[in-house]
């Protein structure tokens, strides 16, 4: 009887041992070390399907000593020093405030090697305040596109107590109020903790949230959600911190009649009757949004074989209730008529909405 109880207590404890065994295994497995033909081992960890093994962003701040810090959504920056950012990859793609390009400033270079891509700027100011932005380039043969589940941004502001406000090139600056979108007082700061408000400059008044449904976003300015043609005059931005108060550049705000589309054109002649050896003008006038250019082009009878004139021109108008509209228009002058030049007279105006042609017949 006691050999049999032995004998049943050293097999249970074996069974025991071997699922002990089997469990450390199979934990063993998930993050098992494998080994590549090479002879290095390498660790081979689960695919996560529910999103959550995205990796961090990939845009960083190169430190002094070779430290690196990982950016976040926005960060905060002293001017003076040089900056230099990196985004790893071997094909990156950047983007950062837009008046950089418009001077091609020589701060500002970017370098690509075979693991990751490189952005200076040397002594960064307040107004290289903004948005800069990294993202994987992929390419299938000779097509390239950018890889928007793999693009990183971080907001950096360059504060300055002696530029709360980023500097603007304009000493003036032209925002235009639409019924059907909002509109932005663009007065960004250099520190987002300053407290800033819209001042109206005639009659003197600060324009509340409950006056306008406006907010304040420090990397844009003040949003207009529903604009109103009594919001029209000179503004400009207040902003304040331990110091003294700061003054933003001046903003006029226009409402603006015509809502977005194609152009609307019209087309007239003058004098209305013409005959052999007079001279004509076929002018073509657009009404459309104040910042909106447009393009024409012509066609007439005698094109390529007689001489004309072309002048373009516009200007903004106000027509009542506080309304603004720009003009633009293209005269063509034909002189000393002859029998060619009779037939149509042919407008095609176009801007970034679409084009619209229009046509009239000068006729003996």
């Amino acid at each position: 009887m006691n050999l049999w109880a032995v004998l049943c207590l050293t097999l249970l404890v074996g069974e025991l041992q071997n699922g002990a065994c089997q469990q450390v295994k199979r934990r063993k497995d998930i993050g098992e070390n494998r080994i590549r033909p090479g002879g290095k081992r390498v660790k081979v960890w689960p695919t996560l399907k529910d999103g959550r093994g995205r990796s961090h962003s990939l845009l960083t701040q190169v430190l002094d000593k070779g430290r690196f810090l990982r950016l976040g959504q926005s960060t905060i920056l002293t001017p003076g020093k040089n900056m230099e950012l990196r985004c790893k990859g071997s094909k990156i793609g950047w983007s950062y405030p837009t008046y950089l390009d418009t001077f091609n400033n020589s701060r500002l270079s970017i370098k690509q090697s075979d693991k990751y891509s490189q952005l200076i700027l040397t002594s960064p100011s307040a107004a290289d305040t903004g948005a800069y932005s990294c993202w994987v380039i992929v390419c299938d043969g000779t097509e390239c596109e950018k890889d928007h589940d793999r693009a990183y941004v971080s907001y950096i502001y360059f504060k300055d107590k002696d530029n709360l406000f980023v500097p603007s090139t304009m000493h003036f600056e032209i925002v235009y109020l639409r019924p059907d979108q909002p509109a932005v007082v663009p007065c960004r700061v250099t520190e987002p903790q300053a407290k800033t408000s819209l001042h109206r400059e005639v009659p003197p008044v600060e324009i509340t949230a409950n006056m306008t449904q406006m907010a304040y976003d420090p990397t844009k300015g003040f949003i207009l959600q529903n604009p109103r043609p009594e919001h029209q005059g000179v503004f400009y931005c207040k902003a304040e911190t331990m110091d003294t108060p700061q003054i933003s550049t001046k903003y006029q705000l226009l409402y603006v009649e015509v809502p977005s589309g194609p152009p609307f054109v019209s087309l007239e002649t003058s004098p209305d009757s013409v005959r052999g050896g007079d001279n004509i003008n076929v002018t073509c006038t657009v009404l459309g949004e104040p910042d909106v250019d447009v393009s024409f082009t012509w066609t007439y009878p005698g094109q390529g074989s007689r001489p004309v004139h072309i002048q373009t021109s516009w200007r903004l108008v106000n027509r009542g209730m506080g309304y603004t509209t720009r003009v633009t228009q293209s005269i063509l002058t034909v002189e000393d008529m002859e029998t060619i030049d009779f037939g149509e007279y042919m407008c095609k105006a176009k801007s970034q909405h679409g084009e619209t042609i229009v046509g009239t017949t000068i006729s003996k």
